[in-house]
């Protein structure tokens, strides 16, 4: 017997599968809903309705606008990782460490004494001795003693205190502000707490973060004004610390206070200043708006401190 041969070869009339855009080895049967073309489940995405290819996705979003915060930083889906307060406890923390190496005690890491011959303080722990600020080294030229100073400690105790408060004002604080914004805030309210130290506080040694925690506290009330919200909790540990500092001895008062108030400087300069110049629904005039705002308070709190080294200098002769 023979086979007549119905249909011709196999194969032969049958229309080829489609293949996907993005993959051509690879035939499909599936398509977009959106644009209707061929994709492969690699490059399909589940939508409201049927499935999208990622060309449609990343088309999708580029038209949607991204949802901000108070300050104009971008959501982030998920639980945002307050990156840059782990890594400011970090480099708090390392600091630390390397002057306890060098002083060769944790808890009197910060141990020193005054050459009576020379009249100059001598640490045993040399990077102590290099940060720790000293108005009157500052008016020499040792302008590193106005940053380096916020990221020593006098001890664990010290240390602990100040990383803890770091850790439960300052993860909110980031994710309102955003990156870029908080360490900007966290720097002026350090520059801050130094400057106010310059003015009233020149005899001793100061050292520690807390000024610019302090700003941090600040920088909360005021965002909580900006959300319309009480800021009574926020104001009510402000005032507890204030009484702290006032009534405990060793403690840096007007460290804080000027921490406190270069912080909320700050964040009323980022996110009042645009809406006190029109800046209005526009997002890029806002936003450049507020880092102005930024900078004049930090050209301010930088003003502030040179005009007060320029006093020293007079006064002792410098």
């Amino acid at each position: 017997m023979t086979n007549p041969g119905w249909g011709g070869a196999p194969g032969e009339g049958t229309p080829p599968q489609p293949r996907c855009v993005r993959h051509p080895d690879r035939p499909t049967g599936l398509s977009c809903t959106r644009c209707g073309r061929p994709a492969c489940p690699d490059c399909l995405r589940p939508a409201s309705v049927g499935q999208h290819c990622v060309d449609c996705v990343a088309e999708g979003n580029r038209h949607t606008a991204t949802v901000r915060t108070v300050a104009g930083a971008p959501v982030r889906t998920g639980v945002p990782a307050p990156i840059v307060t782990y890594v400011l406890m970090g480099i708090n923390v390392v600091v630390f460490l390397v002057t306890a190496l060098q002083a060769k005690s944790v808890m009197d890491n910060g141990r020193g004494f005054v050459n009576q011959f020379t009249g100059t303080a001598v640490f045993d722990s040399t990077l102590f001795g290099r940060w720790v600020l000293s108005p009157v080294d500052v008016a020499t030229g040792d302008w590193m003693r106005l940053l380096g100073s916020g990221f020593l400690h006098f001890g664990l105790l010290h240390l602990a205190v100040n990383m803890f408060a770091l850790y439960i004002l300052g993860r909110d604080t980031e994710v309102i502000l955003g990156r870029a914004r908080y360490v900007a805030v966290y720097l002026i309210s350090l520059l801050g707490g130094s400057a106010s130290v310059m003015a009233f506080e020149v005899a001793g040694f100061t050292a520690g973060a807390s000024g610019a925690i302090f700003g941090i506290m600040g920088a909360q009330a005021v965002i909580l004004l900006k959300l319309r919200r009480s800021p009574a909790p926020i104001i009510a540990v402000i005032a507890i610390n204030v009484i702290i500092s006032l009534t405990l001895p060793g403690i840096s008062f007007f460290g804080h206070l000027g921490g406190l108030v270069a912080g909320a400087a700050a964040t009323a300069a980022l996110l009042y200043a645009p809406q006190w110049f029109g800046a209005g629904q526009n997002r890029d005039r806002a936003v450049r708006i507020g880092w102005i705002g930024l900078g004049v308070v930090a050209v301010v709190t930088a003003g502030l401190i040179g005009l007060r080294v320029a006093q020293l200098r007079s006064e002792y002769g410098l």
